[in-house]
């Protein structure tokens, strides 16, 4: 009987749960070595305070390395988009629904001038492009937290992947499809990481890779690297993956207010050149790259927020 893995895991409900789910995929044991990162033990403090992508699974991803445990079960969104000094990325698992959903109210029946809550810049940015009298709190902790802070705002807006984890889909009020609401890069995916030299881990992870749900992660977050951003701007890419295998990529560079923004569409068989493409075409745009580079937080992003 193999031995069982120690799995390196944030200790909130969703993390255990997406733990206990690649436990599952594995059919073996896996014990929870749960961590608290900095950013949990600071759930006031904006993402982008915090130093933005990777903010929560620094700490998770040490624990692996320092030998404490075999492998890191993360939410594959929360991952810089550069590859970690001595850790691989070995499996990608069957992706979820990786749309956003609104809580407390449709899109359509916002009053003018509604507050929706949201600690995402990406989803401030979309929103106020397409209701530019939307104004916007900032919302931060684990799901459960948001969804009790649900009635302080009109709305808000999570992940609806999240919602379907933990059997609260009947919160949703309304999924946005990404032709109104395009996701954070790899949204919905896990990414299940173990040290690059343990051959034994790395084998048995391979048996729960997803073929077509890991092309569509590299490819947007190969966007992503190639724009250098992270959840912190404004920036979001889906990408899909036809009977094939051809990539087809959507993504999109605004400013932090939402009344600039950039969007595109590549093609391709190759998952990191699709997306590296469609980022530089969107860098190559005229304003885009210069509204990239205002995006970067340093204060609240959207000046009508409250």
């Amino acid at each position: 009987m193999t031995d069982a893995l120690r799995a390196a895991t944030r200790r909130s409900k969703l993390a255990r749960t997406q733990t206990d789910h690649v436990a599952f995929l594995l059919g073996m044991e896996v014990d929870a070595v749960l961590i608290q990162t900095s950013a949990d033990r600071r759930p006031e403090t904006p993402i982008w305070e915090l130093g933005g992508q990777g903010a929560f699974v620094t700490e998770v991803q040490a624990a692996v390395l320092g030998g404490r445990a075999d492998i890191a079960v993360h939410s594959a969104k929360d991952l810089r988009s550069t590859p970690t000094d001595g850790l691989v990325i070995a499996a990608v698992p069957e992706r979820e629904d990786p749309r956003d959903a609104l809580v407390g109210s449709t899109l359509d029946t916002l009053a003018v001038g509604a507050r929706v809550g949201t600690g995402s810049v990406r989803r401030r940015a979309q929103l106020a492009w397409l209701r530019s009298d939307l104004t916007f709190g900032g919302l931060r902790g684990n799901i459960e937290t948001r969804l009790d802070a649900a009635d302080q705002f009109d709305a808000i807006v999570v992940a609806y992947a999240a919602l379907r984890r933990l059997g609260r889909t009947a919160d949703v009020t309304e999924v946005l499809d990404p032709p109104v609401m395009l996701p954070q890069v790899a949204q919905g995916a896990l990414a299940v990481e173990c040290r690059a030299d343990d051959d034994r881990v790395r084998a048995l992870l391979a048996e729960i890779e997803h073929g077509p749900s890991r092309r569509a992660v590299d490819a947007e977050r190969a966007f992503l690297a190639e724009l250098g951003g992270g959840c912190d701007r404004p920036v979001g890419a889906y990408a899909t993956i036809d009977d094939e295998g051809s990539v087809h990529l959507d993504g999109l560079v605004a400013s932090g207010d939402g009344r600039i923004l950039f969007r595109d569409h590549a093609d391709g068989d190759d998952p990191k050149a699709v997306g590296k493409g469609l980022g530089r075409s969107l860098l190559d745009r005229a304003g885009a790259a210069q509204v990239l580079d205002e995006a970067a937080p340093t204060v609240a992003p959207v000046p009508n927020s409250s």
